[in-house]
Formats: C-alpha cells, structure tokens, sequence
C-alpha cells in the first residue's frame, strides 16, 4: 500500500482502482484512517475522507499554551455518525478509491467494507440513517450523486437522525477533560468494571479513554508495567526508545476505539492507574509475555489481579529473551541447578537478615534473606559513646528481630531458592566492605521468612533502581508485607516507645560472679540460650529470667583445648580440639538449654551442667570421644553416665581415645597409717584461696558460734552506726570495714574471719566495739598450706593449679588432717567431705602440681601414692618431663 504522500490527484477520466486495507480509526462521520498491510514494523497508514458527504464535527479542546483559545463542543449528531462508523467498521477489512486529492495532501474517496467495491458503501449507509447529509459535489449528476439524493430523501421522510424533530441537541456529549479529585472519583468506583472506548495510544502502556455514561475523557496508564516510550524533547524530533513503536503497535492493533472495560485502580496526579479488561485477553500481561514491558515496583501493588501473574508473564519473556530482554541475563544464570535451589539446615542466625545452613554435604554456607534490611541505629543520639555498641541488645527491634529467627529456624530444614549473588564491594567513607553474598528466599512450612518479617515490622524492604534485576524473587508480597505493618504500627513502625534490653555482661567480672553464684546454685536448672561457643566446654549464655551474659564452662570432662593467641605466639590446638567445638556448637548454639551451675573459677566463670533435650553435654562428649572424664566428676550425679560412657568410647579407640593403650590398673591401696603419721581429720569450710594456693579454712564446730558473733555484730552497729571518718586506723589494728570499694584505695585490709584482702578508704572503716574483740572469739580463718605438693613456678601453670582448687573446694566443706608444721602456716592434706579422696593427689594426678618428695619414713607411703603419676602427659607433663636435670631426683643437689 503506497503512503498517502505517493497517492497523486486522480483523473476524472478513469475509474480509481480500489485499494484493499484495515479501518483502524474513526476520526468523524466521514474520515477513517485505513491501515495497509505491515512490512517488518509498523505499517503505513492514510487518512480517507469520505467525498460528496458531510457528517458532524467532534468537539476539540483548547490547544494548550493559548489562553484564548476555546474548547469546541461536539456538533449535533457529530458523535452518533463517529459511533456508527466505529462500530461498524474497526478492526474490518475495507477497501477504498481515492477520487481526488487536495493541494494540502487530502485525500477525498470511498470505502466499502469487505475486499472490493461490491461491499457496503458506506457513505449511502451514513445517509441512510440520517447521520450525515449529502454535499453538493462537482459532478451533480453522476449515479453515486443521484443514489446520495435518494437516500437522503428517504431519510428526511423516515425523520432519521438528523432529519428527526428538535436541535439533536441531545446528541451533544459533555466532555469532562478534568477530574476534580481524581482519588475520590477511583475510589468511588470500587474497583467495578467501568465501560470505555480507547480514543487514542500514547505508548504500548498508555492510553486515552473515554469512559461511559458520564464521558470523562482520562488518561489511563497500565498498573504495574511501562513500555518503552518516545522520548519528548522541546524543539527536537521525537526519539523513540527501542521497541517502543513495536509496543504502542501492539496496543493500538487491539484496543484502538474498541469497546473495553476499565478497572481503575489508583490515580498518579491526573493520570489514573488502571487495567483494561477485553475479551481477547489482558493487556498488561500480554505486553509483559510478549517482552514489550516491564514490571515496575512503585504501581505493580495496586494491580487488583495479583503482581505474582504480573511477574510470571515478565519471567515468561525473560527466559526466553524477547525484544527488550534479547541481551538478558539471569542473576543466577551461572548457577547450577542444585546451587539454586537446595534444603538444608539452619545451624544459627547471624543477623536479622542473615543465617548459616548446614547443606546435604556437611558443609556450612551463610545465606542472607533477599531484599530486606535489618533494623538499624538512626542518627547517633542514641549511642553513648563511652559505651561500647552490642548491636542484638542496643540497635531497637535487632534482638526481637534476631529471637523470631532463632524461634522459628534453629535446627530446622528449610528450603532455599537463591535469587541473586550479591558481588563482593569495597569499602568508602560511609560503607563498610562487604564480601560476596548469596541472597535467597527462604521458606519453611510455605511461608517466606522474609515476608513474615517484614510483616512483623522487624525487617525493612530494599528500594531498588528500577531496572535492578538483583532482588527478591517474591519482592512484592514483601513490599505488601511492609504496607500492611506500616498500617498497623507493627515494631520498627509503632510508634510505641522501643524496647530496651539491659542485658549485664558478667563474664570475666568475679566480683559480679560471685554475687551471682548462690542464686544460680540455688536455682537448680535454669533456662538459657546458648549465644556463642568457644571451645567442646567453654559457652557464653544468656539467661533470659535474669537478663544477663554468663561465660560457663562444662562439669566434670576435659576437653581438648583449642588453639590460643598469647602476646608473641600461637599456641596451636591440642589434637580434636576443633572437632570437639564443632560438635558442641552442632549441638547447642543458640539452643534453648537448662543449666545447673555447681560453681565458679577464680576468673568469674562459672561451672556445670548443661541439658538440651534430655541429653547431658559433658556425657555426649565423652561418648564421642571428644572429651576424657575429670576426676572432679566423681562428687557429681552423672559420675556413672559419664564412666560407661567413657569406658565405650575407649572400646572404639576413635578421637581422644585412638593411641590408647590398656594397662594393667595398679590399685592405689588406701594407705594404711603408720604409727608415726597421725590422721586425725576435721571438719572444715574452706573459705578463701590466694594465688599461691595456700588457703584458709573456718572450723565447722565453731561456725554457730561465728554466725551468732556476725548476728550480733550487725545488730550493734544498726543500732550505733560508727561516725563516718572518726577512726583513725594504726597498723596491726583490729576495726569493722563495709565490704564495698567506691573510692581511692587507702587501707590495707585483711579479713579475719574468711581470709579475704581488700584495699579500703579509711572512710570505709570503723573501731571494732569491744564486745566483738577477739578475746571473745579468735580470729576464725586459719591459713594452711598444701602438704606434699610443689606449686609451679611459671604464672599460667600455677594459675591453673589455684582454678582448679578454686572451681573444687571454695565455699565448700572438706576434711582437714595437719601432716607437719612449715615456715609460716601447717602444711595439710584436705579430703572431699562426701567421697573421701585426696584434693593434693587429685592435682597431681591432673598434672597441674608436682610431688614434694620428703625423706620422713611416716610419709613414704602418702609420697609414693602421689608419685605414681607424673607422666599422665597432663598439663605440667603435656610436653614430656620438664625438671631439670639437676633437681633433687636425679642425686644432683645444691
């Protein structure tokens, strides 16, 4: 089909040949665009305007820029002729003579509907219904002139149309250009069907309609999706982007001045937001399948259908590169299938958005949740900056964020489609560097973590450019689950105050510790969650009831010690030490456990047990050969657990146990007291232990008449409070001092009755009434020193000697027996009160002292029973047989 421009004027002498084409505009009565047929794009198109009638004109707007400019209503009739015409000619094969062609390029002929001439005319049929009227042509007597005069009169005769009585005045439309307040007017709708005719295609997803009854001629842009568009720049061509003359083809071939229905969703300033319903289809999912759209976050929520068919229509074209997506590229395209998608087992939540799997290969993978952010802290009044920042406890919502992961994941299987990897990124002046993350969805149960905490107000959504692939592949049910948590004031959006965690730290804080201590012990088993491993035995634990830290080292097992950093050097692992943390951290992080805490070291540890579902976790790593039994568990209630358990894991020689070797148990016989050696043993409560394990003990007998003394003591000084500042202390003074530092250290104090040393202002001190002197009773702590052992010289070792004591007999009863007197204090072997056995042998056989070897004949036998056992490779021994070869042993002597 020639252009209209290649369309020359035509001779009256001829017959004009019949061209054949598609009506696809109405633009009055009596002019039609006619489209010919497409040639690898949009195809030609030329306007006919029909000779020898005239029908009514269509109301015009005001051209804009020109304030005297009027609006042209509709003229009488204009707009059934449109109607008529429309109705019956859109979308029809038609075919047209062009008669003659004005100097300005107008095209003036006939069109008949079907392939040739013999069709309908469908001038005769305007005027056949009154609906235009005839023109007084050149060529008056010519038979199409005299069939027009013929019509018309039967037509006057029938008062059709324009020919019926009155002005037709009721055939004008009263256009509304404007919506006063468009919300409220979609609103008033109700989302019902609005009926419509498409007057015009701006873009593949924008159009003009005219909406039925009431004629407001609105602009409706598709919900959810944009097409490429033609860029408008002032006083240059109009560029288009690519395909978007494709797109706007693909519109206007299927709704261009067809009956549609509207949906209205929502408005964006005069611009109404909307769904076009036909009966052919969707076209706002079929611009999407077809690749001539995208989606588009900011209006895809309105649209009433479900953004998800939105999406899927989108994906459609995506994978299989239609026009715009032609250069795509998946975000997980070089990802294997199983890479994709995969179920495995969350071990612990990192972070609101963040959580470790375990995958079917044993391995540990770290996988964020895709397109939300964690909460974080606004501005920086919040944060004291003297005050170091602990992000679960401080940052508003992060521990509630962090508590519904934890609840809802721990040690469960989820599945985990990955959306996109995220690339490692540098970091700048206000961004951290980050390394490579993998983002996914994750869903357990069917429901998208994500979404439920997003929905929750524990979790922002990530706003993204619109053409940022890298994004959830269920972005919009998050994007809903942030509108519904806006709307209902759910957590990071309540405009409630925000809840406060005070959470103390006590690890590592003795004095704290030991306040803690006989609430603990009281307690029995308590509730905790196990927050961080360190080692198979060394756990930090929050216990939710008393809102605090707690470093807590397992009962009753030794476990292989993991490598450590000392100033200078790295001390490596000892062998199983990794396997026996991973096998703890498998077990019981972030768990909810029940502890029962026996005790404390001198570094504000504290000692016990620890149950998670049934099992004791000192007697499961025994079992795995990941831990040998100490011989402090021979006081506890699981001793017998934990001896069968260890006794079986030997059997298996694995781990621990896998150089181990059966020898023949040398009895250690009771020894039986010499004459010579007298064992007279009593009862006493061990109160304090200083740093180089000697130690003070309180005589059980006459522990009624201290707590009697104490009663009495504090019933006087209630009653007389001495006057702050009114003691002078002398040295070697006996006086009453508060047991509290709150200023600078000026007295050495040292407390008679438990053993204990503090530094006091001597504000803090008072003269002892003399009721209290130690006339009345003596001073009740006695100091004893160890018999038969050698403290060790280097400060680590002692140290773990002085824990060991600590953790074993402080604040505890035991058995006392005076073997000879030493330089300063008796020199003692303490037994437990309940099972009898020897405190100094128990650390020789753990290797942490060494035997004193004394030559007296009524030792021999005590020394000899300790000595069996220098070379457990414990501790001291762990690296062989340290003594110089000079010491008393080898018969070198100074």
């Amino acid at each position: 089909t020639p252009s209209p421009s290649e369309a020359g004027g035509v001779s009256r002498g001829s017959a004009p040949r019949a061209r054949p084409g598609l009506a696809v505009l109405v633009l009055s009565g009596c002019a039609i665009i006619v489209r010919g047929q497409p040639r690898g794009g949009p195809p030609p198109e030329r306007q006919i305007n029909l000779s020898n009638i005239r029908a009514g004109n269509l109301a015009r707007r005001a051209a804009a820029g020109q304030p005297d400019a009027k609006d042209t209503p509709d003229e009488p009739w204009g707009f059934p002729a449109r109607e008529f015409l429309r109705k019956k000619l859109i979308g029809k094969e038609v075919c047209f003579t062009v008669e003659y062609k004005t100097p300005q390029g107008r095209e003036y002929g006939m069109v008949y509907l079907g392939k040739d001439t013999s069709g309908e005319n469908i001038a005769e049929s305007l005027v056949a219904e009154g609906l235009a009227s005839r023109r007084e042509g050149i060529r008056a007597n010519n038979p199409e002139q005299n069939r027009l005069a013929e019509l018309e009169e039967q037509a006057k005769t029938a008062k059709k149309g324009m020919w019926s009585e009155g002005t037709g005045s009721h055939t004008i439309r009263d256009l509304k250009y404007t919506i006063e307040n468009p919300r409220h007017f979609v609103d008033s709708m109700h989302q019902k069907p609005v009926n419509a005719i498409i007057e015009h295609v701006r873009d593949g997803s924008v159009v003009r309609a005219l909406l039925l009854p009431d004629y407001y001629l609105v602009t409706v842009m598709l919900s959810g999706i944009k097409c490429p568009t033609f860029k408008r720049e002032a006083d240059a061509p109009e560029v288009p982007e690519p395909f978007a003359a494709e797109a706007k083809f693909f519109t206007e071939s299927r709704l261009l001045q067809r009956d549609v229905q509207i949906v209205l969703e929502s408005c964006h300033n005069q611009n109404i937001l909307g769904t076009i319903l036909h009966p052919n289809g969707n076209i706002t999912e079929l611009l999407l399948k077809e690749g001539f759209a995208r989606c588009v976050d900011w209006s895809i929520a309105v649209y009433t259908r479900g953004a998800d068919k939105l999406r899927a229509a989108e994906r459609y074209a995506k994978e299989r590169k239609l026009r715009i997506w032609r250069d795509y590229v998946a975000p997980t395209a070089n990802l294997d299938q199983k890479d994709k998608q995969f179920v495995a087992k969350v071990m612990q939540v990192l972070n609101a958005d963040a959580i470790v799997v375990k995958l079917n290969s044993g391995d540990h993978k770290t996988v964020h949740l895709s397109s939300i952010r964690p909460p974080r802290l606004e501005g920086d009044g919040a944060q004291d900056k003297n005050r170091k920042l602990r992000p679960l406890y401080d940052i508003p919502y992060m521990f509630e964020a962090r508590e519904f992961l934890r609840k809802k994941l721990i040690g469960k299987k989820v599945n985990v489609t990955v959306d996109y990897i995220r690339p490692a990124s540098s970091a700048t002046e206000t961004v951290p560097a980050f390394s490579e993350r993998t983002c996914a969805t994750v869903s357990i149960g069917g429901i998208n973590i994500a979404e439920a905490l997003v929905s929750k107000g524990l979790a922002t959504v990530i706003r993204y450019r619109q053409d940022d692939d890298q994004r959830s592949s269920h972005y919009d049910e998050l994007l809903a689950a942030e509108a519904r948590a806006i709307k209902n004031g759910k957590g990071l959006h309540s405009k409630k105050e925000v809840p406060i965690h005070r959470v103390a730290d006590i690890s590592g804080d003795t004095q704290k510790a030991k306040q803690f201590l006989p609430f603990l012990q009281r307690a029995g088993r308590s509730e905790a969650v196990v927050e961080y491993v360190f080692s198979g035995s060394r756990l930090k634990l929050f216990m939710p009831k008393e809102t605090c830290l707690i470093t807590f080292l397992l009962a009753g097992i030794e476990c292989p010690r993991g490598a450590r950093n000392l100033p200078g050097l790295v001390q490596e692992g000892e062998p199983f030490s990794e396997e026996a943390t991973h096998f703890t951290k498998e077990l019981v992080l972030q768990r909810e456990v029940e502890v029962e805490v026996e005790s404390m070291d001198k570094a504000g540890n504290f000692i016990g047990w620890l149950h998670i579902e049934g099992v004791n976790l000192s007697v499961a790593l025994v079992e795995h050969a990941l831990s040998k039994v100490h011989f402090t568990a021979e006081r506890s209630p699981y001793y017998k657990s934990l001896l069968s358990a260890e006794e079986a894991a030997k059997q298996k020689k694995e781990k621990v146990w896998s150089h181990y070797e059966e020898t023949p148990v040398e009895e250690v016989v009771p020894v039986l007291e010499e004459k010579e050696r007298t064992a007279n043993y009593k009862p006493v409560f061990v109160t304090e232990i200083t740093d180089d394990l000697h130690f003070y003990v309180q005589d059980v007998e006459t522990g009624a008449q201290l707590e009697k003394l104490m009663e009495n003591m504090r019933g006087e000084i209630a009653g007389h409070p001495p006057v702050e500042g009114s003691y002078v202390p002398r040295r070697g003074d006996y006086c009453i001092a508060k047991f509290k530092v709150e200023s600078p250290a000026k007295v050495h104090i040292f407390y008679i009755d438990y053993g204990n040393k503090e530094t006091l202002p001597s504000t803090r001190l008072g003269a002892l009434p003399p009721a209290f002197s130690t006339r009345i009773l003596p001073a009740q702590a006695t100091e004893y020193k160890f018999a038969f052992i050698q403290v060790p010289q280097d400060d680590d070792a002692r140290a773990d000697a002085v824990d060991s004591v600590v953790r074993d007999i402080q604040n505890t009863q035991c058995l006392l027996n005076v073997e000879h007197l030493g330089p300063g204090c008796p020199h003692v072997t303490l037994q437990f009160a309940d099972s009898k056995s020897d405190v100094g042998l128990g650390l020789v056989k753990e290797g942490l002292v060494m035997v004193e070897v004394r030559k007296e004949k009524q030792f021999q036998k005590v020394v000899g029973a300790s000595s069996t056992c220098p070379f457990l490779q414990l501790n001291l021994w762990r690296y062989g047989d340290f003594r110089a070869d000079d010491a008393d042993e080898f018969g070198y002597s100074r």
